[in-house]
């Protein structure tokens, strides 16, 4: 009965002093309240990219490149073209495009800002990929969308409902988006 005794004690011990480390690294990481904040982001024609710079420079957040292992051409982003990469990967729900760097460090953040141009009303299949390369449960997912003429919220809607246990928010469209837009933006 004393070695059971002494037995759990050392294991509750062992158990406080592991929740403790974990409490102080949590504080370390946050100590000054902030949030730790990485936009990643993918842009086939550099529109996303600048949106995406331009929030990095406004937040002071880490900024993260989503690169697809084949960069898309001309071509392959032929929307009229039935058969060019881009129709292709959006007309199959399970296309899944492969990754130059296949998983990202996203463990220090908090939130992160996910932006992508939108595709046939949806985020490229490549988000689809580095989402599910991830680990993002537990982190605030925030998308940010470029398009020329649709809106985000489709797109929204359908990574929620494929990705029902992360935490994504509505989001926002910022096609040449001002710095208080931004800000505006940022704030939430």
């Amino acid at each position: 009965m004393k070695n059971l005794f002494l037995a759990f004690m050392t294991m509750l011990a062992v158990s406080l002093v592991a929740c403790a480390g974990k409490n102080e690294n949590k504080s370390e990481a946050s100590a000054d309240g902030k949030s730790k904040v990485l936009v990643a982001y993918f842009s086939a024609s550099g529109v996303t990219k600048g949106v995406a710079e331009q929030m990095q420079k406004l937040s002071g957040a880490e900024i993260h490149e989503i690169v697809p292992a084949e960069i898309y051409t001309d071509a392959d982003l032929d929307w009229r073209n039935k058969q060019s990469r881009s129709s292709i990967e959006m007309n199959d729900d399970k296309a899944r495009t492969a990754l130059k760097e296949p998983k990202t460090d996203v463990a220090a953040f908090d939130t992160i800002y996910i932006g992508y141009p939108i595709w046939w009303d949806l985020a490229p299949r490549v988000i689809n990929t580095w989402i599910e390369s991830n680990d993002l449960k537990g982190k605030v997912i925030v998308p940010f969308a470029t398009s020329g003429g649709s809106t985000i919220s489709n797109s929204v809607k359908d990574l929620r409902r494929l990705y029902p246990d992360l935490d994504i928010k509505d989001g926002k469209l910022l096609n040449s988006p001002s710095e208080a837009e931004l800000k505006t933006f940022l704030e939430k």
